[in-house]
């Protein structure tokens, strides 16, 4: 009988090694693999040099086949193509949930699920219910199994994937995790807030509200924050003025249930989410996302990217374990999306004869484009024996100031734009006690 010693090593994977090649989110509509310039050769080289590398697909694949919704914005649409193009850079898994993920309807979300299917690209976050959309997908590397978690917090109700059950099938759409703004106010501000409502009919009623108490009340939402809440906002008395958010906990824990079997089943568990929401200032994450990306890493999660709010956030090594609040754009290309819906641009005053480029120009007038939309950085993270070890970002520069024809896609940034992507890094994660040492146009968070 042959005795095994079970303490032997057999894979490659058993030394708890691996490096993944980070970004946050890419709304990419053109192809790539044509261009030639150093610098963006430079990048890709370092993208295919990873272990596993990952980034959000901000861009619905498909060529029209579905009905747009009705939503502001814009419609998100690449050539299917151009998923070759991603893999091509060597990324090997892409994540789908976010607030675009329906603007082509229900159909659109299986749509772009059948061609990122057909070209093979491992994807997290959609499905034809809400179990296919929390569910983690699994590459295999050379370095251990890797499970994709995706999930979102901007996009109204309805992008929400609904629940199958046995005698009716399920809604497809996105891993939404809801939740609640709470906005905390003195007696003077609550009494004179709560009899504006009710003199507006605005007090929340019935249903699934909470009821009203001497200390809190219900609103249906609030000017121009409703688009990222859902049903209803709460006013709470206290000592003075303050805005919380709380995701919604069914939400999470659905979700956190999947984080937790990933955990058994992969090697490394990567999970990520679409938060458009802002904290104190826009510079600030949520208090829901804190609270959901924390739970995460003690669900089992071994990093967790965030991206979402078109640009970058600060970063937290929590428990060991690093979070990127935020990612900022990895390509941004959201004004060459070949074609616009009608009532899009009736939105914006434009008649039936009216071109995309036309569209495009007169949506930027009111919020002109930013540097800080097109400055980013791409993470290469790294663990040894099981444990994360550093973290290096390289800054990347999307060409703020070029022509729409050539701005909008990565390659590695230099001089002064270097530098005030490191500098913005810097300032925003030393909340978190993060410390990011600058190695020239690099800069290094070590463990």
């Amino acid at each position: 009988m042959t005795t095994y010693s079970y303490d032997r090593t057999i894979y490659e994977s058993e030394g708890g090694d691996i490096h993944m090649a980070l970004t946050g989110e890419s709304l990419i509509t053109r192809s790539v693999s044509k261009f030639r310039e150093p610098n963006f050769l430079k990048l890709v080289d370092m993208i295919r040099g990873a272990d596993v590398a990952f980034t959000h697909a901000e861009m619905l694949f498909h060529n029209y086949e579905d009905a747009p919704t009705y939503q502001t914005g814009t419609y998100m649409r690449c050539d299917p193509r151009n998923i070759a193009e991603l893999q091509w850079m060597g990324f090997d898994m892409v994540s789908c949930a976010c607030n675009h993920s329906i603007d082509f309807g229900e159909g659109g979300v299986m749509t772009n699920i059948r061609y990122l299917d057909q070209y093979g690209m491992p994807h997290a976050g959609t499905g034809r219910n809400i179990a296919e959309a929390r569910a983690p997908v699994y590459i295999e590397t050379p370095k251990g199994r890797v499970a994709l978690l995706s999930a979102t917090t901007s996009g109204l109700p309805h992008i929400r994937a609904g629940e199958a059950r046995r005698d009716v099938v399920g809604r497809p759409g996105a891993n939404l995790i809801r939740h609640t703004t709470e906005y905390v106010v003195d007696r003077a501000t609550f009494d004179q807030l709560h009899e504006a409502a009710k003199a507006l009919g605005w007090l929340r009623r019935g249903g699934d509200t909470p009821q009203e108490t001497d200390t809190e009340f219900y609103l249906p939402g609030v000017p121009g924050v409703q688009a990222e809440r859902p049903g209803f906002a709460k006013v709470a008395l206290g000592e003075t003025v303050q805005r919380h958010t709380t995701p919604n906990w069914d939400d999470l824990e659905g979700w956190l249930q999947r984080v937790r079997d990933a955990r058994r089943m992969a090697q490394w568990v990567v999970c990520t989410m679409h938060s458009h929401e802002p904290g104190t200032t826009a510079a600030e994450p949520s208090d829901h996302a804190v609270t959901i990306m924390r739970a995460c890493i003690d669900a089992g999660a071994d990093v967790f990217v965030g991206h979402g709010p078109h640009q970058d956030r600060g970063i937290e090594i929590y428990k060991g374990k690093p979070i990127f609040y935020s990612l900022g754009d990895f390509f941004l290309q959201n004004d060459t999306v070949l074609l616009m819906p009608h009532d899009n641009l009736v939105r914006y005053g434009l008649g039936w004869e009216a071109t995309p480029g036309e569209f495009y120009e007169t949506r930027d007038v009111p919020r002109p484009l930013q540097p800080i939309g097109h400055q980013s950085a791409i993470a290469m993270t790294r663990w040894e024996k099981g444990e994360f070890k550093e973290a290096r970002l390289y800054p990347v520069d999307l060409g703020f100031g070029k022509p729409r024809s050539e701005r909008g896609r990565p390659a590695l940034a230099e001089g002064d734009v270097a530098r005030e992507i490191l500098d913005r890094f810097q300032q925003r994660s030393a909340p978190f006690g993060t410390e990011i040492i600058r190695e020239g146009n690099v800069g290094v968070i070590r463990a």
